[in-house]
């Protein structure tokens, strides 16, 4: 079964913890979602395993990548409504400040919702919101191609 179907199970809303949970590396790199109304923030639990630089220390950059993109989808899993789990086309990441080692925090804004696709601008940040450490711009396949869904 979808990611996306078993999350949603028998309401028209996606629970998103259970959306975290089916996703492997999500919940590996310690990710969690504080949802409240319509606001969603996704937080990054510090945790040592992803200290990319010990010296510093500071987190791994592809943790901080793969957080924003995590929290991006989500974000348009929770205002899509379609079946099918949102797909990257491109993600563009600028790193902004180091990730101190703690908790990080992440908001997603939806900047053009079409049928097909979606772009999205992504921000995290550790201390305060208006300091982010790390920013994303992406693009996101809505729903895929007819020929892809034929075959399921």
């Amino acid at each position: 079964m979808d990611i996306l179907k078993q999350a949603r199970a028998a309401s028209e809303k996606v629970n998103l913890s259970k959306l975290i949970d089916a996703i492997p590396y999500a919940k590996f790199i310690g990710i969690e979602v504080d949802q409240k109304g319509s606001e969603i923030t996704t937080i990054l639990r510090f945790d040592k395993k992803i200290i990319g630089n010990p010296m510093l220390p500071a987190l791994h950059g592809g943790v901080i990548g793969s957080f924003l993109e995590t929290t991006a989808i989500i974000q348009l899993a929770h205002d899509g409504g379609g079946e099918f789990l949102p797909k990257p086309i491109d993600l563009t990441i600028d790193f902004l400040r180091s990730g101190k080692p703690q908790d990080t925090y992440a908001r997603a804004r939806i900047t053009k919702h079409g049928r097909r696709v979606a772009n999205v601008h992504v921000e995290a940040w550790q201390d305060e919101h208006t300091k982010a450490i790390a920013a994303a711009h992406g693009h996101f396949l809505m729903k895929p191609s007819e020929e892809n869904t034929s075959e399921k």
